[in-house]
């Protein structure tokens, strides 16, 4: 049975939660994937994420496998409620919650 879950994990921007939140991201299980970030400007953004690839429409699907969506900085995501590609910075995630 499927439930939802506050999933919140320490956002200190280490490898462990990098991991673990691109694990949720490519994750063709995971849905409403909410990523709550500040941006420069101070306010916060929630991003609607995916990177799997069959949540992603074809024409909006990297053109290669080579383009990687994620730095030890910046991480590249497909927001699902906007259909375009957002990215946040590991450093300003606020809050990760998700449908598993």
């Amino acid at each position: 049975m499927l439930c939802k879950k506050d999933l919140i994990m320490e956002t200190n921007a280490t490898p462990q939660f990098r991991e673990w939140l691109l694990g949720l991201l490519r994750d063709e299980n995971t849905k409403d994937l909410l990523v709550t970030f500040t941006k420069k400007d101070g306010s916060q953004r929630v991003i609607n994420a995916t990177l799997a690839q069959g949540r992603i429409p074809t024409d909006k699907q990297p053109k290669s496998q080579a383009e990687d969506s994620y730095s030890s900085a910046a991480c590249r995501v497909f927001d699902t409620e906007l259909g375009e590609w957002r990215s946040f910075r590991w450093d300003s995630i606020v809050k990760v919650k998700a449908d598993i």
